[in-house]
């Protein structure tokens, strides 16, 4: 990835430094080019890399690994995207719309030549994408995920993987209706009922509803995190995993907590709470990313992105009891209380505004009698 376009490197959320990171981040390297350089390539390394901590750390690496993730072909890789005849687009108009508005996803101080033409570039990729896929409905907000493979890959690379993602990841928010994007939207109480049920109700009886959470899952996030390294970590996860985990991701988000330990715990609901056990309380018909998933999932069952995770959760599970065995004193997690409360809190007052002012109030009353904001 050209130096220009962003600074590519990225560490860990929590931000620690020095000669232990630095240690483990070259053994990480290490494993990554290992694993990309065998035939046929490792991507069940690959998903554990890109699920653990510090995800793929660069973007010259993403662009390595990414097309794996998503088993893009090489042949297709290679091709360069046709152009499109933007004045009988049916889409343009909205697509330019969003486009001039999204000057806060560019690197801050990147010349406006620069920058133009990248926007340029990102009206390209989503027209092309939507002209070979006739589908596909375009809808705001998928220009915030489309700009992320831009910044990271370029155009060539970022349309051939933005075309794969429509019609797999993203399928479900691309239907001619938001029938779908509800449907998964309603994993999310569920989810939370099942890791909290206090918080549950608290939520049922504050009627919030889940609309909260729309723009986090159809952008993956991209348009809610103000720093871009924040963006690409959690792409690195998404793409490693099953279409559905910005759900599951959505469960655990308060702001301004290491998304290191996020990613872990939305890691962990899915391998407790998976989602063909959510389906049958969130509605009663399939998702079509879920299904279509397995469409493109590798013919290996070791490369299952929710075979990495459980085997990862095995590891976790069994350094613990390691650790209890020789009484070794660990640091309590925070109560999942505590952690889906600010999520009530502190995700409403940022989606609704003063409309969540209510909710704001009733939640800091109920809270102290639980002790959740000491």
């Amino acid at each position: 990835m050209n130096k220009s376009r962003r600074d590519g490197a990225s560490s860990p959320a929590n931000g620690r430094q020095g000669n232990d990171w630095d240690t483990r981040r070259k053994r990480k390297i290490a494993d990554i080019t290992q694993a990309l350089s065998v035939s046929p390539v490792d991507v069940a390394a690959l998903r554990r890399m890109a699920i653990s901590e510090g995800g793929l750390l660069t973007d010259e690496i993403r662009c390595q690994v990414w097309p794996r993730l998503l088993n893009v072909p090489p042949h297709v890789l290679e091709q360069e995207p046709e152009k499109v005849d933007r004045e009988d687009n049916k889409d343009y108009n909205q697509v330019l719309l969003d486009v001039q508005r999204s000057l806060r996803r560019f690197p801050p101080g990147m010349p406006d030549e620069q920058r133009e033409g990248l926007q340029e570039e990102l009206i390209d990729i989503i027209l092309v994408v939507l002209k070979r896929n006739p589908q596909l409905h375009y809808y705001q907000g998928y220009h915030d995920i489309v700009v992320t493979f831009l910044l990271v890959l370029g155009e060539r690379l970022a349309t051939a993987l933005v075309e794969k993602l429509s019609t797999h990841h993203l399928r479900d928010f691309m239907d001619p209706t938001m029938d779908n994007t509800k449907h998964i939207l309603n994993y999310l109480m569920p989810i939370i009922e099942r890791v909290n049920p206090e918080v549950h109700d608290f939520m049922q009886q504050a009627e919030v509803g889940t609309v909260f959470a729309l723009s986090w899952l159809i952008t993956w996030f991209g348009h809610v995190l103000s720093d871009f390294r924040h963006v690409v970590r959690l792409y690195d996860f998404f793409l490693a995993c099953h279409p559905l985990m910005p759900i599951y991701f959505a469960a655990v988000i308060p702001q301004d907590l290491p998304y290191e330990t996020l990613i872990s715990r939305a890691g962990d609901l899915f391998v407790q709470f998976p989602p063909s056990e959510m389906a049958r309380e969130a509605a009663s018909h399939d998702s079509m990313a879920a299904s279509t998933f397995k469409d493109f999932d590798l013919a290996s069952t070791q490369q299952r992105p929710d075979s990495v995770l459980r085997r990862r959760r095995k590891q976790k599970q069994a350094a613990l009891e390691r650790s209890a065995a020789n009484a070794v004193v660990t640091v309590a997690q925070p109560s999942a209380a505590r952690r889906f409360v600010r999520l009530a809190v502190m995700g409403l007052t940022v989606a609704l505004g003063a409309a969540a002012l209510a909710v704001v109030n009733s939640a800091l009353q109920w809270a102290p009698k639980l002790d959740l904001f000491p």
